[in-house]
């Protein structure tokens, strides 16, 4: 009974230690939650700081600060509530300066967050956020920022663990650390967000769509990197886990370069902190809400306000009138460069508008030509439906110009936010007879329709085909009735669209893939190669088998095959693709062809881009098999030449391509198109590409196959293009096409009704029904014309979350304002009566002034922008260019001369002025008087030593980037004079710059610059009235003194040893001293003195063997005998030339001689032979050649040439070309050194120009 009862005891006794245990585990809860009976009370505090957090450096932040409430509603409901708000701003130097407060910003923010806001929580999960309907979308994501503290997920049964949640910057994945301190009940969690690996991702990239991304480029480096880091401490409490302490730590990097070479950095921190919690008395009061989302950062429609600037919106109307009117006359009379980035602040007041404004703004506007102007060139940028609805409205009531209404539309569409709501509206535009009533307006309707849906498509999958229908269609119905320039016009546009859904379509018109197709004219199976482009890179595989069927079928025509092979390569094959077409071009019969694929593989080969680093491979190895057939063919034949560079520091790079297509022997080219890409951070941007394609001219020069087209003297061309009248009137003499950022914008055939037009505007035997006749008819009586034109060229906006709820943005700005203004007025004595062509033998007197000017600002800013503040770093660049004149024109017939008056300057005139900087900024909307802008670099009294700041001390407690740290503030100053006509032009540069040494290449950018081109007035003895600039053509009697000076000249190159000597023949033709065939002077002229300046005159004296050019030019003025006179000798015979200079005074002073002369032109070994002889040279250029003298032998060692010290001509250097089997030989020869190398490659080889030398000389 004991035993038992023991026993039993014992069993007790371990169930009571289990149940004990297992209540004391179920009582240690650390899952998050609220206790909807309680309130909690917080103290919360926000911190954003911008900057490159380098000594010395300013910076921007700010803070914000609060208590909130936490109080239960209900289960899972619960109200926040805010209090005690304080918002204050940082803009200075750290450790000098401090924040300072914002009060009216502080009202306003506590206005709106001391409103009531509910959420649902449960589970460590905040969702379904809440507030009155007014409430702004700032201030309910800074309450996502202050809410996201309790968002969290514990999972006790791990140490670490990782999954994807959602959060602040989207669904993310997120890696958790967890530690439990058993003795305090605390839990204390570190979590680490990658917000580049998310599910969903908030960030809004704007205006790069026409630069496409690049995977290869991106790996590189990266030009920005953020990291989130969270801590949590969590508090076992009898319902669960109660969050007492929260922090957040995010960090953003970036560079406009790699970040590898330094960066901006914004840091944001939060700090959470439990005060007290208790039991909730009294109902809680949530008022009307309604939801406004869950914690992921909500982005507000249109992106909101510029980043660079912050101006009151309420009551835009009366505002954007008065900003157009200053605007305007502010640049009528000069460029206003100081005011030019007002015209960003013109669009944003723009883009508050509604759309009634925009029509009440036309109201009031449209009457004053100028006033109309820059409201058409600006409203462009409200970049949603309503700039649609107004241009709609405004070619529905026709009362813009066709022309207006092209530039408007080519800009708004460009700059149209690409929803497909918005392109569904824009179709209209193809509908309207107004589109239709001119035929350039239309091709820019169609055209920039393309456009549209190329930017539109990424941003749905898959891209719907009813908005490329309008464009299918069009090249559907041109091809059934047989219409070319109906079919031209939609390829491009289809091409401008890439649509993966239009490809089929496009097929139709390509020869090999419909039998229609192969007899279509070859301009419409080009457009529809070129239709291709972009889908080259959106579908590469469908358009390589397209591309390389093309290719491979050698009855289509030349012209096809290469351009689809410019496609081929486009998509950028892989290795078996390139086998192929190496394959193809080793059985080539068409040289053409051959020559012009090899030399792009050739290119490529070469290539350092990143988009190329498989592809040159690849081509690489296609070269060295196809050298021996192809690598000598002659650059007459057709060539692809492509330069490209890219530095991995800069992640920026650019190339360039220039292709040449011919058919068959002929020396006129059927096509030739040039074409740049910039590479930057990842991204890919075309540029700008021209073509011309010349099948008309071509037809009318194919008589002439195989012969030289430097045979034809210009008579017999003129002759030959005075034909054109002979083509079809549907083909084109020349097509021109453009190109920007990879969309064509406009094409111009030059068809016979266009040269026709043409012609009959300018001909001088046209009489008074000519266009040209009114313009002259005018200038008599005096015009006046002035043009402004407004351009924001781009706006690019990248903006993501922080963990306050607050967004950082990286935006950049570039506008242009262009400004003309022409005053002029003309004398013609006889006045024209009837035809143009009087105006041949009349006097003109024409006088005219104006200006030309053009300032171009960039604006960078990296930093926190919400419609409430901003601050951060922003780069300031102005460039300002302005051309002020007042000329006088004078045509005297009877004398055969022409001559220009000019006004010397009255005043310092700037012409070129370039101001640079970079800026900590804050601004708040509610206190405008708190703006700050703090350079950078602030001037401080040391910074004028120059480098004297780098420490050599090794002390290790001196941190290292402070001891690698140089201020560098120079200050250069030069002018060139010209005194005898009473001006200056002048140089001056000012830079400051804080170098980080280990920071390249961003410290370049970091800091001050001005730079300044001008022209100032030079006070002389005698004033200067005028500069008279006479030029006379023809055969008049030269000076007597230059006829002497000629003789004499002569006679100095027939007497000196080892220089150059004249033919007896020519010198017979010097003792008829001829008569100049021009002459020019540049007299300054003034009252009470004697013209002083400069006078030259040109010789020709043609003759069968040798031809003599001879230039004096003499200084004209008292005592005046400075000369400077130049002879050049052209044997016809011998293929030579022969250059003697002399100059000082009367020509006595200095010589130089040159010869150039070509040896075995027919022989196997031709080449070319450079001598250089001096006497007497200046100190300056004495330097120059000892200089020369002394780089040389490392600089050629270096190349790889040979060296022999051995004594040569003391006052020579030559140098000889000679061509070989293996390439060129090089010889050159300097005073007591020889260097030379065999078998050096042609220089073009990599342009694929044939290095035959003797087709060189030929």
């Amino acid at each position: 009974m004991w035993a038992e009862a023991v026993s039993a005891l014992a069993m007790f006794w371990l169930l009571f230690c289990l149940f004990v245990a297992f209540a004391a585990s179920e009582s240690i809860n650390y899952e998050p939650t609220l206790n909807p009976k309680k309130t909690y009370e917080y103290k919360y505090v926000g911190m954003v700081n911008i900057g490159r957090d380098m000594p010395d450096l300013a910076e921007s932040g700010i803070k914000l600060q609060c208590t909130f409430k936490i109080t239960g509603v209900s289960m899972q409901t619960f109200l926040l509530g805010v209090s005690n708000v304080a918002f204050e701003e940082f803009n200075g130097l750290p450790g000098e300066s401090s924040f300072r407060p914002a009060p009216n910003l502080t009202k306003h923010l506590a206005a709106e967050l001391t409103r009531p806001f509910t959420f649902e929580y449960t589970k460590g999960q905040v969702s379904d956020i809440k507030a009155a309907p007014e409430v702004s979308n700032t201030i309910v994501n800074i309450v996502r920022g202050i809410l996201g503290f309790l968002h969290v997920t514990i999972k006790t049964t791990h140490q670490a663990y990782e999954l994807f949640e959602a959060g602040i910057h989207g669904v993310c994945q997120s890696s958790y650390a967890i530690e439990e301190n058993a003795t305090a009940e605390e839990l204390y969690v570190t979590q680490v967000v990658d917000i580049a690996n998310c599910q969903q991702k908030v960030a809004i990239y704007d205006g790069m769509a026409l630069a496409e991304e690049n995977k290869i480029s991106k790996e590189r480096g990266k030009n920005v990197v953020a990291t989130v880091k969270y801590a949590y401490t969590v508090k076992s409490t009898g319902s669960g886990g109660l969050i007492t302490k929260a922090s957040a730590h995010e960090r953003h990097h970036f560079s406009p370069f790699n970040v590898k070479g330094g960066t901006s950095k914004l840091q944001a921190t939060r700090h959470i902190v439990l005060l007290k919690e208790m039991e909730t008395v009294g109902k809680p009061v949530t008022g009307q809400v309604r939801s406004k989302g869950d914690l992921m950062y909500q982005v507000v429609k249109g992106l909101g306000p510029m980043p660079i600037l912050m101006i009151d919106l309420t009551t835009p109307l009366p505002k954007i009138i008065d900003l157009i009117k200053h605007l305007a006359q502010d640049n009528i009379h000069q460029l206003n460069g100081a005011t030019s980035a007002r015209v960003l602040n013109l669009i944003q007041l723009l883009r508050a508008t509604t759309q009634e404004d925009l029509e009440l703004l036309w109201k009031q506007l449209s009457t004053n030509n100028e006033h109309r102007r820059w409201f058409l060139d600006t409203v462009v940028e409200v970049t949603d439906e309503r700039v649609l609805k107004f241009l709609l409205n405004r070619f529905k009531a026709t009362d813009i110009s066709a022309n207006e209404a092209g530039q408007t539309l080519l800009l708004a569409f460009s700059h149209l936010s690409a929803k497909l709501e918005l392109v569904e509206m824009a179709k209209e535009f193809l509908t309207l007879p107004f589109s239709k009533s001119n035929i350039l307006l239309w091709n820019t309707v169609v055209l920039s329709y393309g456009s549209l849906v190329y930017r539109a498509c990424p941003r749905v999958n898959p891209c719907p085909v009813v908005i490329v229908q309008p464009l299918l269609d069009m090249a559907t119905n041109g091809l059934a009735k047989g219409i070319s320039g109906e079919m031209v016009l939609a390829l491009k546009a289809l091409g401008n669209a890439g649509h993966l859904l239009s490809i089929k379509t496009i097929m139709k018109f390509l020869p090999g893939f419909s039998v229609k197709a192969d007899t279509l004219p070859i301009n419409v199976q080009s457009a529809a190669v070129q239709a291709l482009r972009h889908l080259a890179i959106r579908d590469p595989h469908n358009v390589q088998d397209i591309a390389l069927t093309i290719f491979a079928q050698r009855t289509i025509p030349a012209k096809i095959r290469m351009l689809a092979s410019i496609i081929l390569l486009e998509t950028k094959p892989p290795v078996a693709v390139i086998s192929l077409v190496t394959e193809l071009l080793l059985h080539e019969m068409d040289l053409q062809v051959s020559s012009f694929v090899y030399s792009r593989l050739r290119g490529l080969a070469m290539s350092r881009t990143p988009d190329n680093h498989y592809l040159s491979t690849s081509c690489n190895i296609a070269v060295k098999i196809l050298a021996q057939k192809l690598g000598r063919l002659s650059y007459r034949y057709s060539q692809a030449l492509r330069l490209d560079w890219f530095h991995d520091d800069l992640l920026t790079g650019a190339s360039g391509e220039f292709f040449i297509l011919r058919n068959g022997t002929d020396a006129i080219p059927t096509s030739i198109i040039s074409k740049g890409r910039l590479y930057f951070i990842g991204r890919i941007l075309q540029l700008v590409e021209l073509g011309v394609h010349a099948e008309g001219l071509h037809d009318l020069f194919k008589d002439r196959n195989g012969k030289e087209f430097g045979a034809i003297d210009v008579a017999t061309i003129m002759r030959i293009v005075s034909k054109w009248q002979s083509l079809p009137k549907d083909k084109p003499l020349l097509s021109v096409y453009a190109r920007v950022f990879g969309q064509e914008v406009s094409f111009v055939d030059l068809n016979q009704n266009v040269i026709q037009k043409i012609l009959k505007s300018v001909s001088i035997m046209s009489s008074k029904e000519n266009k040209v006749w009114n313009i002259i008819q005018n200038l008599q009586k005096g015009i006046s014309w002035h043009w402004t034109k407004s351009f924001l060229t781009f706006e690019t906006r990248f903006i993501q979350p922080t963990c306050l709820g607050l967004p950082a943005e990286f935006s950049k700005y570039y506008i242009s304002l262009t400004a003309i203004t022409v005053n002029a007025k003309a004398e013609i004595n006889p006045p024209p009566k009837e035809q143009l062509h009087e105006l041949t033998t009349a006097d003109i007197f024409l006088e005219t002034g104006g200006f030309a000017g053009s300032a171009k600002d960039f604006i960078a800013f990296h930093g926190i922008s919400t419609d409430l503040f901003q601050c951060g770093a922003q780069l300031n660049s102005k460039v300002i260019m302005s051309v002020p004149w007042k000329i006088g024109f004078k045509k005297n017939t009877k004398e055969n001369n022409y001559e220009i008056n000019l006004a010397p300057p009255k005043k310092d005139t700037e012409l070129l002025t370039v101001d640079f900087n970079i800026y900590a900024v804050s601004r708040n909307i509610e206190d405008p008087s708190l703006t700050k802008m703090t350079p950078m670099t602030p001037v401080r009294k040391d910074s004028e030593e120059s480098l004297s700041m780098e420490t050599e001390d090794n002390d290790d407690s001196i941190d290292d980037e402070e001891k690698s740290t140089a201020i560098y503030h120079p200050k250069l100053k030069y002018c060139a004079e010209a005194s005898v006509y009473g001006m200056a032009m002048c140089t001056e540069l000012e830079v400051q710059r804080v170098h980080y040494l280990k920071e390249y290449p961003l410290y370049y950018l970091l800091g001050y610059t001005h730079f300044t081109f001008q022209i100032q007035p030079v006070k002389t003895v005698k004033p200067v009235e005028k500069i008279r600039i006479r030029i006379c053509g023809g055969h008049h009697k030269h000076p007597a003194e230059h006829s002497q000076l000629m003789v004499t000249t002569h006679k100095t190159n027939k007497d000196s040893k080892g220089m150059l000597s004249s033919s007896q023949e020519n010198q017979q033709g010097l003792e008829i001293t001829p008569d100049p065939v021009l002459t020019v002077e540049v007299l300054a002229l003034g009252p009470s003195r004697k013209p002083q300046g400069y006078k030259s005159a040109a010789y020709y004296t043609p003759s069968t063997h040798v031809d003599d050019i001879e230039l004096i030019i003499s200084e004209v003025g008292e005592e005046a005998n400075w000369k400077i006179c130049a002879d050049a000798n052209i044997d016809k015979i011998q293929s030579g030339a022969k250059a003697h200079f002399k100059w000082g005074a009367e020509c006595q002073t200095y010589e130089v001689a040159v010869k150039v002369c070509t040896v075995g032109r027919t022989g196997p070994k031709p080449s070319i032979t450079t001598e250089l002889n001096w006497g007497s040279v200046p100190v300056f250029i004495q330097m120059v050649g000892h200089r020369i003298g002394e780089y040389l032998p490392g600089v050629s060692y270096v190349m790889g040439f040979y060296q022999k010290h051995e004594t040569n001509s003391e006052q020579q250097v030559s140098a000889t070309l000679s061509s070989t089997q293996e390439g060129f030989d090089v010889k050159v020869k300097i005073p007591e050194l020889t260097i030379y190398r065999h078998g050096i490659s042609p220089p073009f080889e990599f342009m694929g120009i044939e290095s035959n030398m003797s087709q060189i000389i030929n």
